[in-house]
């Protein structure tokens, strides 16, 4: 209502202000006007001033009217179709205060949280102590090779069953039939090498590895005491140890091994001179003497 009003006059006294400015025009056109026209000229100026500061003080009231009752301030009109505009836009539903919101106390804590866990992924592990690379890391034991025959797919190898003292047989390929006549494969006992990583070898899993005194003309099994029993593990002097579970064969590890294993001029398999034991008793090629082992 207060804002209807104080529209409502100030029109009212721009409209004053322009019929005297048009009454004053008229007089100037008719040559009606006294000669000496200054003192009235004065009051009509003083008049003029007096009425401005009344519509500016409407003006002000107007706008600590709008504010006052939360509406948006909108410019004032300069004639009635601006007067229109103001009235239909005091009609709108008055704009809500925003309120910042307070983040709760415990959003810095969790943030703090947060960053320390990131500090704590950032350290850098310590690591752990490297195994040395020596006999101890094999986990060789007493096989016997149940049954021996042809691959199907490779004729240069045999596809073996091998008991090694566990609950179940393992399944072994070895490339031994250019070397050992399959008669001479079946029903033997041997050395075996039980923690390889397993590989397919022309479609077939490999779960171990037959150690054998070997040279590029020839090649023999090797041959446990002959009190082992298969599952007897394979013991270097100086070299005890928990095996490893698996070789990673990305670490290479039996290969920076195997350069030291040797058949003794007596026969006996050494690791770095020391032989390779069982129950006490050594490992032996049965004819092969100064070689590796493979």
């Amino acid at each position: 209502m207060a804002l209807r009003v104080c529209s409502t006059k100030a029109a009212q006294i721009d409209a004053a202000i322009n019929q005297l400015k048009q009454h004053l025009l008229a007089l100037q056109s008719r040559g009606t006007l006294v000669k000496d026209t200054s003192a009235y000229k004065k009051k009509l100026l003083i008049d003029n001033e007096r009425l401005k500061r009344e519509v500016d003080d409407l003006k002000r009231q107007l706008v600590d009217a709008e504010v006052m009752n939360g509406k948006r301030p909108v410019p004032l009109p300069t004639n009635k179709a601006d007067n229109k505009e103001l009235e239909n836009k005091s009609k709108e539903p008055p704009v809500k205060p925003v309120v910042a919101k307070t983040p709760p106390e415990t959003a810095k804590p969790q943030q703090q949280a947060k960053k320390k866990d990131a500090a704590a992924k950032k350290q850098p592990k310590p690591q752990a102590a490297t195994a040395p690379v020596d006999v101890s890391r094999l986990d060789m034991r007493v096989g016997f090779i149940r049954t021996a025959k042809q691959h199907p797919d490779a004729d240069g190898l045999y596809l073996e069953e091998i008991d090694c003292g566990e609950a179940a047989p393992r399944q072994v390929i070895s490339g031994l039939v250019k070397h050992i006549p399959i008669e001479a494969m079946q029903e033997r006992p041997c050395v075996l090498l039980c923690n390889l990583k397993p590989a397919k070898m022309r479609g077939i899993m490999s779960h171990a590895m037959v150690m054998c005194a070997s040279t590029p003309e020839k090649v023999e099994i090797l041959v446990p005491p002959p009190d082992s029993k298969p599952g007897d593990l394979v013991v270097v002097e100086g070299y005890e140890g928990t095996p490893d579970q698996q070789l990673n064969p990305k670490k290479k590890v039996f290969e920076g091994i195997q350069p030291d294993f040797l058949v003794s001029p007596d026969g006996c398999a050494l690791y770095k001179g020391v032989q390779w034991k069982i129950n006490g008793q050594p490992i032996t090629a049965p004819t092969m003497r100064g070689c590796g082992i493979k």
